[in-house]
């Protein structure tokens, strides 16, 4: 009878933003019933997984999770979502101590399922096929856990079948998410107090291709215009391909969309980006760069990068390298290519050896070092915008807060704590990676103190 009387449950989020946000969704479920949240290392009545599957790594470490929950507590439920758990049901359903496996929709009956399970005890597997789905599952989140920025899921599901990538059978076909929705639940995040808000998605910037006459350009449009109080946006990655001349013009206008994009290569040699199955050449990739950079001077460009595909040879390795250094990216993020059991890429002879992958990988990590340096440094003795995310944990005694520029430079300066989650104006005093140091100025709201250095228009 006591379990009644206060329900709890614990979540384990693996992966991307998206599935961080959809736990918070999740949790905003069980909130409603009356659950109360612990931590994933305490007892709890129920366990949630919130499941990877973009590697193999990803499945393994999701399993290792699951088992952990399970060793935790006899008696609780053990529900497992997500990617991994939408990709292969039947191999979690296989572990001992599984009650729940829900995919990456009909998370709305997760609640039921438990209930289901208390009474039956027996497993369920509530996974259906995701390349039926043509809708987007509306799940709000009105405030975050544990987060100064906000993310707003816009989109689901993926149309483009990469050769390396497992998502679209994990994650399904394209679908936007309503904008009405959009605005609504964007305009509750600032009043819950959110300055900046990432629009998120599995191919975010794929927002509307399934809409009739509407867009992302559209929607960042409706954003920038009706949210009131809305300080940032911010676009949590977008495709070259979708880089369009209306985005790079609501871009120029707005005064809310931030001076940073992700902008993800993958390779910068066109005979690796055709076997990757991308949809541009590097000379597309970086006509559209040399554009938005245009349009929008000190742009910040962040980026992916796979190293070692199959196939990669010396030469087109360097000639990934020697684009990179043409772009000038402001970080980049750089992996080994690792085997997707599933993908085309994973059955592609001439795999690329361990060693040889490593040595490549560790000389982009340098050329991205050197280039976020370079990027920072031009910024050095500016007064810039700075949303405090949290205490910068050194040591014990330090007094130092961390966040990011709107132009994603992460800073580390001295202030109050309580000016976390607000707008506050900083001097950079050292360019650095991966921080840079400031001084800090005043909270951006308050009237300005003799503030001699104006920033960067």
């Amino acid at each position: 009878m006591g379990k009644e009387l206060c329900k709890t449950v614990a979540f384990h989020t693996l992966g991307c933003k998206v599935n961080h946000y959809e736990t918070e969704a999740i949790w905003q479920m069980f909130k409603e019933e009356g659950y109360e949240r612990v931590d994933f290392n305490h007892q709890a009545d129920v366990y949630v997984i919130n499941t990877c599957t973009v590697t193999n790594t990803g499945d393994k470490k999701s399993r290792q999770v699951i088992r952990r929950a399970i060793r935790k507590n006899d008696n609780a439920v053990i529900c497992v979502t997500g990617c991994y758990a939408q990709t292969s049901p039947g191999e979690i359903m296989d572990i001992p101590g599984v009650d729940v496996v829900v995919g990456t929709q009909d998370r709305k009956k997760m609640l039921e399922y438990i209930e289901q399970y208390k009474l039956e005890r027996q497993p369920i597997n509530g996974v259906s096929n995701i390349m039926k789905t043509r809708v987007f599952e509306e799940m709000d989140v009105p405030a975050f856990t544990d987060r100064t920025r906000a993310s707003l899921k816009i989109q689901e599901g993926c149309n483009n079948f990469c050769t390396f990538c497992i998502i679209p059978w994990a994650r399904g076909l394209l679908r936007s998410r309503d904008p009405e929705e959009v605005v609504k639940q964007a305009q509750q995040l600032v009043d819950a107090g959110y300055k900046e808000i990432v629009l998120t998605g599995i191919h975010t910037g794929g927002y509307g291709e399934d809409r009739k006459d509407y867009n992302l350009a559209k929607l960042l449009r409706e954003l920038d215009k009706r949210v009131v109080g809305l300080k940032r946006i911010r676009i949590s990655s977008i495709e070259g391909s979708q880089i369009t001349d209306e985005i790079i013009d609501v871009l120029n206008e707005s005064d809310k969309i931030v001076r940073h994009l992700h902008i993800p290569l993958q390779s910068g040699s066109d005979t690796v980006l055709k076997r990757m199955r991308r949809k541009y050449t590097t000379e597309f990739y970086k006509e559209r760069v040399n554009r938005i950079k245009e349009a929008l001077p000190g742009l910040a460009i962040t980026s992916d990068v796979i190293v070692g595909f199959p196939g990669e040879t010396e030469e087109e390795f360097n000639d990934t390298y020697r684009f990179i250094q043409e772009i000038g990216f402001s970080e980049l993020h750089v992996f080994p290519y690792s085997k997707r059991t599933g993908t085309p890429a994973a059955r592609m002879d001439d795999q690329v050896d361990e060693e040889i992958k490593n040595a490549r990988v560790h000389q982009l990590i340098e050329l991205s070092n050197q280039q976020a340096k370079e990027y920072a440094s031009s910024y050095e003795g500016e007064v810039l915008e700075v949303i405090p995310e949290e205490k910068f944990k050194d040591d014990e005694n330090d007094q130092r807060l961390v966040g990011y520029t709107d132009n994603y430079l992460k800073v580390i300066f001295e202030a109050n704590e309580d000016v976390i989650g607000q707008i506050v104006r900083v001097k950079l005093t050292k360019a650095g990676y991966p921080y840079n140091v400031g001084e800090f100025v005043r909270v951006l709201d308050e009237p300005s103190r003799n503030e001699t250095v104006e920033m960067n228009a």
